[in-house]
């Protein structure tokens, strides 16, 4: 009894499946060998540009110290001579600390995210403890559309809404009012950002990811901000 004879189709299928195959693992292994070979120089990119951003949102501050402020009220020192970035604890809030010349605290600096009308608006907002108001933002990344979105930056009318008012209810658990943004020319309150018309939901952006960071955090810190006044 005879073997009946491979097709020749079937074993060019079967090699080009293995070619296929080879050419598939070796191309993961080049994507990730990048992903490792690069990820320490875009963490490292990423931290510059946050701490660039610190400095433009608090310029008294000389120096800053990165925290995370956790959800059972203790506050901890992230980063050298403190808790790993990794090991912060979960569910903290991590935060920035500017100093002045003089280890003075100038202000405090949280990110806070939202989405925008492309994608994701990545903002850093400065807080004020000694007027509780949030004094300023600079923008850490976004995709809106160039002449649109980026009118957050330069608009006159919408960054004369800050300062902004950003105290604690009485028990210190919640804002006293919610950060929002209001049709464009209708701002009457402390709390509220004037819109940019052509650039609504952009500027809706910036307005919740000021109040759904700082809804978290600021009930945090502020009741032990006097551990932040000097510079450790």
């Amino acid at each position: 009894m005879t073997s009946a004879a491979i097709p020749p189709q079937t074993t060019s299928a079967v090699a080009m499946i293995r070619t296929l195959g080879l050419i598939a693992a070796l191309c993961g292994l080049i994507i990730v060998s990048a992903y490792q070979g690069t990820y320490d120089a875009v963490q490292e990119n990423k931290r510059i540009a946050v701490e660039r951003a610190v400095f433009k949102v608090i310029p008294t501050a000389k120096s800053i110290v990165e925290y995370a402020a956790a959800p059972i009220g203790t506050i901890v020192k992230v980063g050298a001579g403190g808790t790993a970035p990794n090991a912060v604890p979960e569910g903290a809030v991590k935060f920035y600390a500017g100093y002045d010349a003089s280890g003075k605290l100038s202000g405090i600096a949280a990110e806070g995210v939202a989405k925008g009308y492309s994608d994701n608006v990545r903002i850093l907002y400065a807080y004020d403890p000694a007027t509780a108001m949030i004094s300023g933002f600079g923008v850490v990344a976004m995709r809106e559309t160039p002449g649109i979105g980026d009118k957050i930056l330069v608009d006159k009318g919408f960054l004369a809404s800050f300062p902004l008012q950003a105290s604690l209810s009485a028990d210190g658990a919640i804002l006293s009012r919610e950060i929002v943004t209001v049709k464009h020319g209708s701002k009457a309150n402390p709390w509220e950002i004037d819109a940019i018309t052509g650039a609504t939901i952009t500027s809706r952006a910036v307005g919740r990811a000021i109040n759904d960071s700082a809804k978290r955090l600021l009930p945090r810190i502020v009741p032990r901000i006097s551990e932040l006044k000097e510079q450790p």
